[in-house]
């Protein structure tokens, strides 16, 4: 089954409950959902460099944006790693060409002549991890467009009013 993935509960309530679930039953599933730590674990030994880079630097913006939590790694740990392959495929395109050739010298004329040209392997490698990484990233709001996905309206004064109001009241005794 193919098809949009679902949509966390807290940004659906953010969007203003589109789909008409109710914003009591969509409070009520938030308040429902298993919590998870904050933090996340240490870089993986085995990312190195340009991996190893990204995972720090994500790490650190995701501690900024309070979503840094420990269910997550694995999916940060697959952003990282097609992050850090579609840039090495990058630097290959960029050292050996787009395209590949095979020369060879002509026996008789004793110049080198181009045998064969190809579309340079690390084009795809580069297309399909940076489609990848994209997929990761989007879901950690690293994308201008998934941040205003994940941005959850302040309450208004209004609705502090409105919550002031519903407190118990205090009455005082007069003697």
């Amino acid at each position: 089954m193919t098809g949009r993935p679902p949509k966390p509960n807290r940004l659906k309530a953010a969007e203003g409950d589109r789909n008409k679930i109710g914003v009591r039953k969509l409070q009520e599933r938030i308040e429902n959902e298993p919590p998870a730590r904050f933090g996340l674990p240490a870089c993986p030994a085995y990312l190195k460099g340009h991996a190893r880079r990204a995972w720090k630097f994500w790490v650190e913006e995701l501690e900024i944006m309070g979503l840094d939590k420990r269910p997550d790694a694995i999916a940060l740990e697959g952003a990282c790693v097609n992050y850090g392959h579609a840039v090495e495929a990058d630097e290959l395109v960029a050292k050996n060409g787009v395209t590949l050739e095979m020369w060879e010298k002509d026996q008789e004329s004793g110049q080198m002549v181009c045998l064969d040209s190809k579309e340079n392997p690390a084009l795809k490698i580069s297309v399909r991890c940076w489609s990848l990484a994209d997929r990761f990233i989007g879901n950690f709001g690293f994308t201008p467009v998934s941040r205003t996905r994940l941005s959850i309206e302040k309450s208004s004064k209004a609705d502090d009013l409105a919550e002031m109001l519903m407190q118990p009241r205090l009455v005082k005794k007069t003697g």
